[in-house]
């Protein structure tokens, strides 16, 4: 089988609002030179656009999918059960429970339909986009460069003495 060389990212979120966390995954992926779609899809709500995009994600060639949900959060658990492709969870932080229910509802996947969880809310939309970053790097030399230069650019940002 024929490796993809330019594998694209897939955002997608539960809702509008989620969009709010969800862009800095955006930022960061255009900051490191890697191609994305972004959309909206509910499990809930849009179950059969949902299904739609998991079933042809790979021939669409997405490489990794970010799944940004909210409340029950089960948008990134639906995904990996119909695709083989990574899915990255980030939970998106709720009034009610500051986000721990969406956390939680993403972190406890039975097994068989693996979710790679990150952080709540923003620290976890960059650090999914990163991560994804890491994983389409592994067939992409010019991302891998990209990746390893905002590395070192994080590196040498930190200060070696306080002023």
């Amino acid at each position: 089988m024929k490796k993809k060389k330019n594998l694209k990212v897939a955002i997608i979120m539960g809702s509008q609002s989620d969009y709010k966390t969800m862009k800095l995954a955006e930022k960061m992926l255009k900051n490191l030179g890697v191609s994305f779609k972004t959309q909206i899809i509910s499990a809930h709500r849009t179950p059969k656009r949902m299904y739609d995009f998991a079933r042809s994600a790979k021939k669409n060639n997405f490489g990794v999918i970010i799944a940004g949900a909210g409340g029950s959060a089960h948008l990134p658990g639906m995904i990996s059960a119909l695709t083989s492709i990574p899915v990255l969870g980030v939970p998106i932080e709720s009034k009610k429970l500051k986000g721990l229910d969406s956390l939680l509802s993403i972190a406890q996947m039975p097994k068989g339909i693996p979710v790679g969880t990150l952080a709540i809310g923003e620290d976890g939309a960059i650090n999914a986009a990163l991560l994804a970053s890491s994983i389409i790097a592994n067939n992409n030399s010019k991302i891998k460069r990209n990746l390893e230069n905002w590395r070192l650019s994080q590196t040498r940002s930190v200060k070696k003495k306080p002023k």
